[in-house]
């Protein structure tokens, strides 16, 4: 009996144990952008989008999550006269990269208010739509609408909470799930490699000492670097490969920091350099596209 509950305390502490494993990650709340708005005037345009982001990061920090102050981080990164680029997209990306956040949240905010007969006060309404992403790789791993209702009010930060508070559980719930499978099997990625028009080589070029093709070559090295050799080839032509999920390892053993797939694509340059092959690269959402020059 004495052994059988020893095992039993074993039990439950190795449980213990693997669930302290996978802490919360941190969280940046950004506002929605439209192509060409720039992303450090829409929140100075709008004191209500103000507002309810500043509640949605709130309700975040209720909930036990640690929370990063976009707008103190955009501030500060300003100041220090960091930003480098003018392209919004790029912009960003920096912010979202010098914030330290592991996931990132993006809120749509609509703020309706309409003047009510009979009443002193406006006919208001909040809405918001919140989508996370997984900071490393762009890719989507939460997505809620939350409403507040219709109320006689001006009270805007009040139905801004109503509205996230409507989601905010399911939200991170499902959020949190998404974020504990990336720590344990890996982070998903996509990878598209290409010809260039005027490269001398395609997939079946024999290359490297081992006289093997160079689509052998790419499927090896990708076995050997996605984390536990877990990947997924969709397709390979004489001019194309995709690679429709390779897993990432969740850290970068040389950094402490997660892996990015910026890292994966620098591993991906050195290889191709070793084979002496030039190529180029680019990266939108969690999809890495290599192109063979």
């Amino acid at each position: 009996m004495k052994k059988i509950v020893a095992l039993l305390h074993l039990v439950f502490f190795a449980i213990g144990c693997m669930a302290q494993s996978v802490s919360q990650p941190k969280i940046m709340v950004i506002p929605y952008t439209k192509q060409g708005e720039d992303i450090r005037t829409v929140l100075e345009a709008d004191e209500n989008k103000r507002i309810v982001l500043t509640k949605i990061k709130e309700a975040f920090d209720e909930r036990g999550y640690s929370t990063i102050d976009f707008v103190a981080k955009l501030k500060a990164i300003e100041s220090g006269n960091t930003f480098n680029i003018d392209n919004q997209a790029d912009i960003k990306s920096q912010i979202i990269d010098m914030s330290g956040a592991d996931i990132y949240v993006e809120a749509e905010i609509t703020c309706q208010q309409n003047a009510a007969v009979g009443h002193d006060k406006s006919e208001s309404r909040v809405k918001i739509i919140v989508t996370s992403y997984d900071a490393a790789t762009g890719a989507s791993l939460s997505n809620k609408i939350g409403e507040s209702g219709v109320f006689y009010t001006n009270d805007i930060a009040k139905l801004g909470m109503k509205a996230i508070s409507s989601c905010a559980d399911d939200f991170l719930k499902i959020m949190q799930e998404k974020f504990t499978a990336m720590a344990e099997n890996g982070r998903s990625a996509m990878v598209q490699i290409g010809l260039s028009e005027a490269t001398d080589y395609n997939f079946e070029s024999e290359v490297g000492n081992q006289g093997l093709q160079l689509q052998d070559e790419i499927e090896l090295w990708i076995e050997e670097h996605a984390y536990n050799g877990d990947y997924h080839i969709q397709g390979a032509t004489k001019t194309k490969m995709i690679f429709d999920d390779v897993k990432l390892p969740p850290m970068d053993t040389t950094t402490g920091k997660s892996y990015t797939l910026s890292k994966l694509s620098i591993e991906f340059m050195r290889f191709f350099r070793g084979l002496g092959i030039s190529i180029s690269r680019s990266t939108r959402g969690n999809t890495l596209y290599i192109t063979i020059n």
